[in-house]
């Protein structure tokens, strides 16, 4: 959702003086709804389901939410009549990219190996944007496949250290982690921290974002907290503006290994430690490794996560030169013009429709 959200954010702001019209079709209910229509940008929703990975029992009932997605999608393309379309994956995306096959699409992959949603998708895309090279071995027609880097909102780069560290009331005496498993969470990430948080705070400040499900638990632990460093762990449940204040006031951090640690920690030059999610398809260890192979972080499985991770942690933490090295080769994998270089594709597409 953040990768497509930095795109149109640069279409408005190249298209500011034309008739640019856009319009954002996702699923009903739930958190992209309000984060889209927060962004000023209308939204119609859709039905939809996954197939892949799903039970019989549910698989009847996906299929035909699939097939209203399909007619819905249709309907809204006839109303809003678009000249180009701009897919960023999930199941979500199938019934509009089948009903639109007739208009010029671009598909942009996030995660290093796409998803199957996407492997699907990018059949009606007429050009695909990656973020990195390594994504161009999993695509048999290289000819439509444009390398960008992960678009990346303006909002996480506008701190500088200094006032990211004033939004949290951070001090210089210690090094700051970050701990972020996303907008829900991750519970074995959190549940590791929590364990460890005493011997954490000896060493760290602590910024610990744990998403909605943990919170009611990461929240009573943090007004349990005493001592001399209660005033160094920061919880929230989640974060919105001051998102990009955490990622630059942080000198580690701890998370998953979602598309965006691919694209975000690189651009803010963050060290990482990551932990990819067990419990599906292997896109998030791809992504890790592809920071790891390049000396940008370090990957913790999640099985032994609570065992390693004190270690982990003060390993680096305590070798100011490593973690330099770590900072020097993350930025190195930056694309800091990621999103006006898709936004650029897009308004291609769109013109070569009206020609």
């Amino acid at each position: 959702m953040y990768p497509a959200l930095s795109v149109l954010e640069q279409l408005q702001t190249e298209f500011a003086t034309s008739n640019l019209e856009l319009l954002w079709v996702g699923g009903e209910g739930g958190m992209e709804e309000t984060l889209v229509k927060r962004a000023g940008i209308p939204y119609r929703s859709i039905p939809a389901a996954g197939v892949h990975g799903v039970g019989l029992r549910a698989l009847p009932r996906n299929i035909v939410k699939l097939a209203r997605g399909f007619f819905a999608s249709r309907k809204i393309l006839k109303e809003f009549r678009p000249d180009a379309l701009f897919f960023t994956g999930g199941y979500i995306a199938a019934p509009m990219a089948l009903a639109g096959m007739r208009i010029p699409a671009l598909l942009y992959v996030p995660d290093i190996e796409p998803a199957l949603a996407l492997t699907t998708i990018a059949r009606f895309a007429d050009r695909i944007a990656v973020t990195a090279a390594e994504s161009l071995n999993y695509f048999s027609s290289r000819a439509r496949v444009i390398e960008t880097g992960y678009p990346v909102r303006k909002e996480l780069t506008k701190w500088d250290r200094a006032e990211a560290r004033a939004v949290f009331h951070l001090h210089e005496q210690k090094p700051v982690l970050l701990v972020t498993g996303g907008s829900r969470g991750a519970r074995s990430i959190n549940q590791a921290v929590l364990h460890h948080l005493p011997s954490l705070l000896e060493m760290a400040q602590v910024i610990h974002i744990s998403g909605e499900l943990d919170w009611p638990v990461v929240e009573a632990a943090a007004r349990e907290r005493s001592g001399a460093n209660r005033g160094d762990y920061h919880a929230y449940p989640y974060l919105h503006e001051e998102m990009g204040a955490a990622l630059r006031a942080a000198d580690l951090v701890l998370s998953r290994a979602g598309a965006s640690s691919v694209g975000e920690y690189p651009l803010l030059g963050l060290p990482a430690v990551l932990v990819p999610y067990p419990h599906a398809w292997r896109y998030q260890k791809v992504n890790a490794d592809y920071l790891v192979k390049r000396g940008a972080a370090v990957l913790l499985e999640d099985e032994t996560l609570k065992e390693k991770l004190l270690e982990t942690v003060q390993r680096l933490l305590s070798e100011p030169d490593l973690l330099a090295k770590m900072r020097a080769n993350a930025s190195a994998l930056a694309r800091p013009q990621a999103a006006r270089a898709i936004a650029g594709q897009l308004a291609e597409l769109a013109k070569e429709a009206k020609s």
